[in-house]
């Protein structure tokens, strides 16, 4: 009976263990820019035969599902700015600009494949629609004072400043650092919601 109870429990280890190897090689690819690889190319990575790899997942669409998620899961965390509507604003602009570009850095790949595939992804599309509207309603709440007159409208350029698209074309199409990349959207909140460091 014992001997049974610890042949399951290894099983179920190494069948965790073979599904984590999957789901970083995947993460590994994704760094490395490649956001369609073939199962061969992940199975390959993780040390894995191609056949095996779908006994932990359905098929590609459900591993790359899990590694994005996985990747968005892990830098939840990142998301808290660590200021609220009544410090100043300049002090806001600071914290959130820091908060955002900080998290944009960490789920840059996993972001980049949810993009590349939400299209034929009804759940990854979901998952991102929800995201950017809770990273909006975060922006409402931490800049409710300066949006007070004009909510939605200002409301809509702030969140398209602070979005992970327009991170990504800082850093990637304009090649800016990411200090420049802080200063090039500190400077943007600014100049839409005042603030300036005194």
């Amino acid at each position: 009976m014992v001997d049974a109870a610890v042949q399951i429990d290894g099983r179920r280890r190494r069948r965790e263990q073979n599904r984590d190897a999957a789901l970083d090689a995947l993460g590994e690819l994704f760094r490395e820019g490649n956001f369609q690889p073939s199962s061969a190319e992940i199975a390959e990575r993780a040390g894995l035969s191609p056949r095996s790899l779908f006994r932990y997942f359905d098929d590609v669409d459900d591993l790359s599902r899990a590694a994005i998620e996985r990747q968005l899961r892990h830098a939840a965390p990142l998301v808290d700015p660590g200021v609220g509507p009544d410090d100043p604003t300049a002090s806001k602009i600071e914290r959130v600009v820091a908060a955002r570009v900080r998290l944009f850095e960490t789920v840059a790949p996993a972001a980049r494949a949810a993009r590349v595939c939400a299209h034929r992804q009804p759940r990854i599309a979901a998952k991102l629609a929800e995201d950017r509207a809770c990273l909006r309603d975060q922006l409402g709440r931490v800049f409710a004072p300066e949006l007070a007159d004009s909510r939605r409208c200002l409301l809509a350029a702030l969140d398209a400043l602070c979005s992970f698209e327009t991170h990504d074309l800082l850093r990637v199409d304009q090649r800016l650092s990411r200090s420049e990349t802080e200063a090039t959207l500190i400077t943007a909140l600014q100049a839409l919601l005042g603030g300036d460091p005194t």
